[in-house]
């Protein structure tokens, strides 16, 4: 199991990726991240609200009205053009950071 903390600074790379698929609901991401880590990471809720409702807010990613489940509204998100150049830019600042992290791990010793 991956811990948050190594994750925290990539999950919105990871949100953004989930829905360059196609636009989903809050639920069915999760549910997607904890698929495709093959079950090595599993997001919290408040976690996952917190940065959908940061990446909302930066214009990457926007929400509507979708069916109603149990009686209730679901919100989907969508990405959009700004949130998929932020992937982008973001998915090659990884390739980047993961690049400089090998090199020390490649000569600690072990």
């Amino acid at each position: 199991m991956i811990g948050s903390d190594l994750i925290r600074g990539s999950l919105d790379l990871v949100i953004l990726s989930v829905l360059l698929e196609g636009e989903s609901y809050g639920y069915a991401i999760a549910k997607r991240i904890d698929e495709r880590s093959r079950g090595d990471y599993v997001v919290k809720e408040t976690t996952l609200y917190a940065a959908i409702r940061r990446l909302e807010a930066r214009g990457d990613l926007e929400s509507f009205p979708g069916v109603e489940t149990n009686g209730r509204p679901r919100t989907y998100y969508r990405i959009t053009d700004e949130g998929a150049a932020r992937h982008h830019d973001k998915r090659e600042e990884w390739r980047h950071a993961t690049d400089v992290v090998a090199r020390f791990l490649a000569s600690d010793g072990s």
